[in-house]
């Protein structure tokens, strides 16, 4: 396994879900990111989808034991942008060679995201073998991913997109599945939040 391969790895054995949080207002960053942790899940992922973004990432920076990633990356600036604000990881929602190769050139773990197996195929001649399966539901659920990685012995994933606490466990007991992405545990209150971090970080396949 390459170094890249070895870094992403370590992350998504982490906990077995990872968050995947859009921040609107950089000011709630901190506060969420010491719920979550507190919760069980270090592994935050910061998606670019806001103009809060790249502050939230910095800001969630400063909680003590976090792993803060930048996600919906999809080109080269967006990559540099997310690296000045002190990302550790990077996820993407597709593939591509003009945003892969930066990223695999600076050695920073990177997980990109795929949906067939021709992106499969392209991410391993690239020498990736760590792969975000998205929009996991709607590109076939766990049935899908199944066939999908029969070929590929080498792969491992992340699938995100649809998934909930109630249908997680049914993906982690996949083997091929090292953790999955989720958006219901960032609603509520804060107190709420770490709940729902504990349940997920208490997930088993």
């Amino acid at each position: 396994m390459s170094a890249i391969g070895e870094g992403i790895e370590k992350i998504m054995l982490t906990a077995p879900v990872i968050p995947v949080l859009v921040i609107e207002d950089a000011a709630t960053a901190k506060p969420l990111a010491e719920a979550l942790v507190r919760g069980g899940l270090k592994v935050l992922e910061v998606t670019l989808r806001t103009g809060a973004a790249l502050e939230a990432i910095a800001e969630m920076k400063k909680v003590p034991g976090a792993i803060v990633g930048a996600g919906t990356v999809v080109n080269a600036s967006q990559f540099a942008q997310v690296m000045d604000a002190g990302a550790e990881f990077i996820v993407s929602p597709g593939l591509t060679e003009r945003l892969a190769d930066p990223i695999i050139a600076s050695g920073v773990p990177y997980l990109p995201g795929i949906a067939t197996a021709g992106d499969i195929m392209r991410g391993l001649d690239l020498g990736l073998e760590h792969f975000k399966f998205f929009p996991a539901e709607t590109s076939g659920g766990l049935k899908a991913l199944k066939a999908l990685a029969a070929p590929f012995y080498q792969a491992k994933f992340c699938p995100t997109g649809g998934i909930t606490l109630a249908t997680a466990p049914d993906w982690l007991a996949f083997e091929r599945i090292l953790c999955v992405g989720g958006s219901w545990i960032t609603s509520g209150s804060l107190e709420e939040i770490e709940a729902k971090a504990r349940e997920a970080a208490a997930l088993k396949g």
